[in-house]
């Protein structure tokens, strides 16, 4: 049986709060935001008491190639997930470090989110729950959209734009910095979690073509096991999601060259195709497709 996250962890919710110091509200002097440690260990233990004994990390291998080319051959690294839920981050830092080997502990320190910034302005309770990661916030296209279907001005609608443009440079510059550094950047290709019923929430978002292009390498990592549903009775708040304690496993694929992969997919496209941006992440969504299910038929 499961429980609403703020039913079984309300104490642990408002212990966090104490420690939680993340940014209320995003500018473009915020977007990169190292790990609040006092908050993480929460998170972990959270999932310490969620997921299985038996949930882990496929094709181990593919991960440690990934990670050496980082560290020893000085390559940029690109991480591209499914996304499901709110414990997916959390989860890939977990169970590299329950691995156990010095290299998948570096591994976990190095990664860094690109996250929205509704888990900073949403609810306190969440920020704290993100803060225990390293991320670089941005502001995501679908919230610009959702602000230019509003009744506002149209100086309102453009005052937010011109936010969003200074966030989502300032943010570029900050995963550059994170390339520089060594820094794994980890990005949800499809820009929200997968909603059962609206496989439009699955659909990778064009503007991952600028990921391709900015990276020498990408790991794609898909996620069978889902121990946090959303809740059907109020979707838009996090902390109604479901706890369900049970088996998670995430996946990895053989380590792809960035550049290679995205000219092989517009090399087989006609010249007159409107969108090839989208054809390059449509490629990338249809591999952590076949590998989910893939992994899906033999659980």
């Amino acid at each position: 049986m499961g429980y609403m996250l703020r039913e079984k962890y309300g104490d642990v919710l408002a212990e966090m709060l104490k420690y939680s110091h993340a940014a209320a509200k995003i500018d473009e002097t915020k977007v990169y935001e190292e790990a609040n440690m006092q908050t993480r260990k929460y998170m972990m233990k959270l999932l310490d008491e969620t997921f299985s004994a038996d949930s882990g990390l496929g094709n181990l291998e593919h991960f440690k190639k990934f990670y050496e080319d980082v560290v020893n051959s000085g390559k940029s690294g690109l991480i591209l997930m499914e996304h499901y839920t709110n414990l997916d981050l959390p989860a890939i830092i977990y169970l590299l470090q329950k691995v156990g080997q010095p290299w998948a502990d570096d591994f976990a320190s190095r990664i860094v989110a690109v996250a929205g910034m509704k888990l900073n302005e949403a609810n306190p309770a969440v920020r704290a729950f993100t803060e225990g990661f390293t991320r670089v916030v941005i502001y995501p296209t679908r919230s610009l959209v959702a602000v230019e279907g509003k009744s506002i001005s149209e100086e309102e609608k453009q005052a937010e734009e011109q936010k969003a443009r200074k966030i989502n440079f300032a943010a570029m510059r900050a995963m550059d910095g994170c390339k520089k550094r060594g820094q794994i950047v980890l990005v949800f290709p499809s820009g929200t979690r997968y909603r059962p019923g609206k496989p439009e929430t699955k659909r990778g978002l064009r503007e991952m073509d600028s990921y391709l292009r900015l990276f020498d390498e990408m790991l794609l990592v898909s996620i069978n096991g889902n121990c946090l549903r959303i809740n059907p009775d109020n979707p838009d708040d996090m902390l109604s999601d479901i706890l369900e304690p049970g088996k998670v496993t995430l996946t990895a694929h053989e380590v792809i060259e960035c550049k290679k992969f995205r000219n092989d997919v517009l090399a087989k496209i006609p010249a007159d195709e409107p969108d090839p941006k989208q054809k390059t992440v449509d490629a990338v969504m249809e591999i952590l497709e076949k590998q989910h299910d893939e992994v899906e038929s033999k659980r």
